[in-house]
């Protein structure tokens, strides 16, 4: 490990970072709302931080490996953790499991809260909430890789160890700076456009902002207690399904589509055509049920609602018009089944993601056909593209530590004093990014004790680093030389 070098970029990565409490400094002296003082020693305690992980190791510019990226990675996440709670903790005065929790969904853009009463909030408090999450989404290391390609690190191996999906290792551009500058253009300007959006159709400013920034990083914090369904607009559901939709396709192909002016790579990616034919056919499956029990009135009433919610859990939003865990019969199962799905590769969604679902799935099928045809020779396509045997081990492991994990975490929050329903919903919530989950938790984590949050926060970390980033650290091998 190259110590000396890796707590120099830490250094440089918090005094990047403590330019996010510049905003929420502003807004506070706009709306006077008496918490600039908070954000200004947010920005000086982050700085000086920093700067003396700086200072005594300016010179130590080691390039980096894969495995400096991932620890590199893990560690930042929970250092962003610490240094955004600053607020909630000086403002809010949440205790310390509190505010790290907040904080660490925040970045994760997991949606999951502990904060009652939102519609009481600072402004300046409320727009951090936000923020934070829409720099989670594209990712903040991805973020210092575009704009700091002089930090004389391995900015690929950052930017590996960050980025999610199978085809994690193409750029595309020649240089990985001008990669991740040209994502994080394409997420600015989906932003400004949701943005925009919201406020024609009827946001004050304030919220349209708010909400663009979550919608598009697939977080769900809201500025209302009643998200979403405190306007009860159906323009403005339309057009956060939308955006919801748009963030959770592979920014890959957001990035070749913009660049050819074509919306053809959108019809010719299977992953894409994948993503979208769930989102319909599970909006038209849960609607009809809707619709034959009576639920809301009318068969579009029913897809309003159906269609909102299928969308915003598919992409990990969690944005909500209505309670799904009291949707009756098996439509909670269905969604939670579709949490697990989560959005594409390459996206700022959560879950298990459609490309990984697909591969899986062809896995099975070609185990079937040698079973008939044992001396066969079966290759598995994405496309036109065959698809490495390594890329299949690595799915299929990806996909066993994941499931475990989870079984592992509800096992740990029910001896923490959760229900079944209760522990199961709060994984769903956290591992999957999902925000709201089932039973003592489907609205928010206020009530649940420390040690279930604390549970909370490492299935959020194992879902926003995509379980092989964070449990390579318990590897003993890892450690070794």
């Amino acid at each position: 490990m190259h110590w000396r070098a890796i707590i120099r970029l830490f250094g440089i990565l918090l005094m990047l970072f403590s330019l996010n409490f510049i905003p929420s400094l502003g807004v506070s002296l706009f709306y006077e709302d008496g918490q600039w003082a908070v954000f200004a020693e947010s920005l000086l305690l982050s700085l000086a931080v920093g700067l003396l992980l700086w200072l005594p190791n300016i010179r130590q510019k080691d390039e980096l490996f894969l495995r400096d990226g991932f620890l590199i990675v893990t560690l930042f996440w929970l250092f962003l953790g610490i240094v955004g709670a600053f607020p909630f903790l000086l403002g809010l005065h949440l205790d310390f499991t509190d505010a790290i929790f907040e904080s660490i969904s925040g970045f994760t853009t997991t949606g999951a809260t502990v904060i009652v009463g939102l519609d009481e909030l600072p402004r300046s408090i409320l727009y951090h909430r936000q923020q934070i999450q829409w720099l989670g989404g594209m990712g903040i290391i991805v973020l210092a890789v575009a704009i700091l390609p002089l930090l004389g690190v391995g900015g690929m191996q950052l930017y590996r160890a960050e980025a999610s999906g199978v085809s994690k290792n193409e750029k595309l551009t020649p240089r990985i700076a001008e990669t991740a500058r040209s994502l994080w253009l394409i997420y600015v300007a989906l932003t400004t456009a949701c943005a925009v959006s919201f406020w024609l159709a009827g946001m004050a400013p304030f919220d349209a902002v708010g909400h663009a920034f979550t919608t598009v990083a697939t977080g769900g914090f809201s500025t209302h207690d009643a998200s979403i369904g405190f306007y009860n607009s159906a323009t403005i559901e339309i057009i956060a399904i939308f955006f919801m939709l748009a963030g959770g396709i592979n920014f890959a192909v957001h990035f070749i589509a913009w660049k050819k002016l074509s919306f053809a790579q959108y019809r010719t990616d299977s992953e894409t055509r994948i993503y979208v034919f769930i989102f319909l056919f599970a909006s038209v499956f849960v609607a009809m049920t809707l619709a034959e029990m009576d639920i809301y009135n009318g068969s579009w009433e029913s897809l309003r609602y159906a269609s909102f919610q299928v969308a915003s859990i598919l992409t990990s939003t969690g944005f909500g018009t209505a309670t799904f865990s009291e949707w009756p019969l098996h439509i909670p199962l269905v969604l939670v089944i579709l949490s697990f799905t989560g959005g594409c590769a390459g996206s700022t969604a959560g879950g298990i993601k459609v490309v990984r679902i697909m591969l899986l799935a062809k896995l099975g099928k070609r185990q079937l056909f040698q079973l008939v045809h044992p001396n066969a020779v079966s290759v598995i396509k994405l496309g036109n593209r065959a698809v490495a045997e390594d890329v299949l081990f690595s799915v299929w492991g990806f996909y066993v530590l994941y499931i475990v994990t989870a079984l592992l975490l509800t096992v740990a929050m029910m001896a923490a004093g959760l229900d079944w329903e209760s522990a199961f919903g709060a994984v769903v919530a956290t591992i999957n990014l999902l925000g709201p989950g089932l039973g003592e938790v489907s609205s928010n984590f206020a009530s649940v004790n420390d040690v279930v949050k604390w549970l909370g926060v490492f299935g959020m970390l194992v879902g926003r680093l995509e379980v092989f980033t964070l449990l390579i650290l318990f590897m003993p091998a890892y450690w070794r030389n």
